[in-house]
């Protein structure tokens, strides 16, 4: 048995495996807390370990299948992996496992069933990376709402209460306007399986064009809610602020699934081999506006936070706006820039949420207000790793956030209105190092006159270990720049590909050439153009 067809039969495990830890952890009793700790980072370590696995499997630049049931695509469900999904799988396992050891330092016990929504949630955020069709993506798209809203309210308290009915409100939103583009493309299409959406774009009738156009703005609309984008952003800093301190932190990769869903779908499928005149060109006008706007909102909200939360809740907007900044080039360039600082950002937002909590852990009388205080404990760690998170989040040699902005400003160096792309970039950097300087110099250098207090309190070394290696990752992001660069480029290269994603589902296409779109009823003399019917190959 060859290597691909060894890892096709392994698709489906990262779907399965956290499905299952998950319904174990139900089963065992919340008392035997140990045993769940021990299952659930056996688990995710597992998890990790696969989706290292699928990504050497598909680093040559193949693009996988796992039709379930056997069933052929466009008919079944197919989960496929390509170097894009692979990447946010390998990032996503990543994060989930620095994010469950400090966890399991404390917080875990402050709720309950943490660890079985904790996997519930990576089911869905890694459903939504692997899934080839709308459908499921909406399907996956509620499990992901579904143990967030849990895990929000991990730990109680009318304030997460609040923040949840908000999160829920907008979610139940976007949830709807999915269903209905779903509805669209599908009443047009006849299909949702990416693959063969990709190949029937081409030959709408052109009366049938606005319908399309309608039903991708709307995927749009809904992949913006789930992005942060402003004006859709109002109700992240509530939900992120207010949530527990390593559910933040997964959180990180949350806004990122959004990011995900507008190059698969505006990227891959909606591509230049599928009818960009008509479906990816309507995308491509508003995310670069929408972005530069969010970047600068994000960047306000920062230099106006009164707590330590409240920064890092606007840095994940801030850090959405640059990264969108890039996608909506939808080039090559731009997208190896925007995956970069994809990763650059979940690593260093995830590393500021927890450092916000263990400062905030020894500050019991003032907590993340950004007002003096009784000296901490562990002053010197806090400090150290507070400026390293910061100079990274900020975009400061020699972290992987000064590379990442960089790629960003080479990526529109030719882009329409590049000067106003450069200045806003340019001016966010700078007042986001003037708000983390200020919130910096306000916890560890102004005290209030007290000298004794529970701040002096010490708690366990792990969840420090945690953050350090959070910042030693970001370092070895910018020292192995060069490699990551490279890998980022081929990937986002296929996943502009949209050719080579059909017939790795669908199988190879008689005809590669976009067919051209019916302007009339058909009659007698004229025929329908029809997708040549293909034979897929079983694995």
């Amino acid at each position: 048995m060859t290597a691909p067809h060894i890892a096709t039969s392994w698709i489906i495990a990262p779907a399965i495996l956290p499905a299952i830890t998950a319904a174990i952890m139900i089963l065992v009793r919340r008392r035997d807390i140990e045993m769940q700790r021990v299952l659930s980072v056996a688990s995710t370590v597992a998890l990790l370990g696969i989706a290292l696995f699928l990504y050497q499997a598909v680093s040559d630049g193949e693009t996988d299948a796992y039709r379930l049931g056997a069933w052929p695509a466009p008919y079944g469900i197919v989960l496929v992996i390509d170097r894009l999904s692979t990447t946010m799988l390998v990032l996503t396992a990543g994060l989930a496992l620095a994010v469950l050891l400090y966890a399991i330092a404390g917080w875990d016990r402050r709720g309950r069933h943490f660890h079985a929504l904790f996997h519930f949630q990576l089911l869905g955020l890694n459903g939504a990376f692997l899934t080839g069709d709308l459908f499921n993506l909406f399907v996956f798209f509620e499990v992901m709402l579904i143990a967030s809203y849990g895990l929000m309210l991990h730990g109680g308290g009318a304030k997460r209460l609040r923040a949840g009915f908000q999160y829920v409100a907008i979610n139940l939103i976007a949830s709807s306007l999915f269903l209905i583009a779903v509805g669209l493309i599908y009443g047009v299409t006849g299909t949702l399986n990416f693959a063969d959406l990709a190949v029937k774009a081409r030959a709408v009738a052109a009366n049938d064009q606005a319908l399309l156009q309608t039903g991708a703005l709307l995927l749009l609309l809904v992949f913006a809610i789930k992005a942060a984008f402003v004006p859709l952003h109002w109700w992240l800093p509530a939900t992120y602020a207010a949530a527990s301190a390593p559910i933040a932190a997964l959180f990180a990769i949350m806004t990122k699934v959004g990011a995900y869903a507008i190059i698969r779908v505006f990227g891959t499928v909606f591509g230049d081999g599928a009818g960009a005149e008509t479906l990816g060109a309507v995308a491509a006008p508003w995310v670069v506006p929408a972005a530069l706007v969010t970047l600068a909102v994000g960047t306000a909200g920062l230099l106006g936070a009164r707590r330590l939360l409240d920064l890092a809740a606007f840095n994940t907007i801030a850090s959405m706006g640059t990264i969108l900044i890039a996608i909506g080039l939808f080039s090559v360039d731009g997208l190896t820039a925007a995956l970069y600082y994809l990763v650059h950002s979940t690593i260093a937002g995830a590393a500021l949420f927890l450092i916000v909590d263990l400062i905030a852990a020894r500050r019991p009388n003032k907590l993340d207000a950004l007002v003096p205080c009784n000296p901490i404990s562990q002053a010197p760690v806090l400090g150290a790793l507070f400026f390293l998170v910061a100079i990274a989040v900020v975009g400061l040699p020699p972290l992987s956030g000064f590379i990442g902005k960089l790629m960003v400003l080479d990526a529109t160096y030719d882009a329409p209105r590049a000067w106003l792309i450069w200045t806003t970039i340019l001016v966010a950097s700078l007042m986001m190092t003037i708000a983390f300087a200020r919130a910096g110099s306000t916890i560890f250098w102004k005290t209030d006159g007290q000298t004794t207090g529970p701040g002096w309190e010490t708690a366990s070394k792990t969840p420090m270990v945690v953050v350090a290696f959070l910042v030693g990752a970001s370092l070895m992001l910018a020292v192995f720049a060069g490699p990551a660069v490279k890998a980022l480029h081929a990937t986002a290269g296929q996943a502009l590909d949209t050719q080579n994603y059909v017939n790795a589902v669908l199988g190879p296409q008689e005809n590669t050439e976009p067919e051209r779109p019916i302007t009339e009823p058909a009659d007698e003399a004229t025929t329908v153009p029809v997708p040549a019917d293909t034979q897929v190959e079983e694995h």
